[in-house]
């Protein structure tokens, strides 16, 4: 089953990375404001998404792949919060400010997710009893 998800998951960050490129401007406009160079940030976090669905398809070091995914949707989160916030679209679709806030709230479920999946739990354990040390 875990491997099942990992690959869903693989497609899923492999089409957003790409959606990154193919729909720059439409990403660009839920970068929050206080960020510089949106459209570059969009770029780079289109990469980090093809290089996460990549780890996650090869199946390789999964637990740090799990670690740093995770870590990353807890940093693109604000993107998310300011969607919700100013009621941008998504794309070309309008969505209620219900379905924005809903879409704010599933990034935890899908963090988690993205942990149980890879392993990466005990990656998470270890790497604070290293950093209390």
């Amino acid at each position: 089953m875990k491997r099942g998800v990992q690959i869903f998951l693989g497609v899923f960050f492999l089409v957003a990375g790409v959606m990154h490129f193919v729909a720059d401007e439409a990403f660009a406009a839920i970068v929050p404001p206080v960020l510089p160079f949106p459209v570059l940030i969009v770029w780079l976090t289109g990469v980090m998404e093809l290089v996460f669905a990549a780890g996650l398809l090869a199946r390789r070091s999964l637990p740090l792949v799990g670690g740093l995914l995770g870590a990353y949707l807890l940093a693109v989160l604000p993107a998310n919060v300011y969607m919700a916030l100013a009621e941008i679209p998504l794309g070309e679709t309008v969505l209620s400010p219900l379905a924005l806030w809903v879409r704010v709230g599933l990034q935890f479920p899908l963090i988690a997710l993205v942990l149980w999946c890879c392993g990466a739990w005990p990656f998470l354990v270890v790497s604070r009893s290293l950093r209390s040390r």
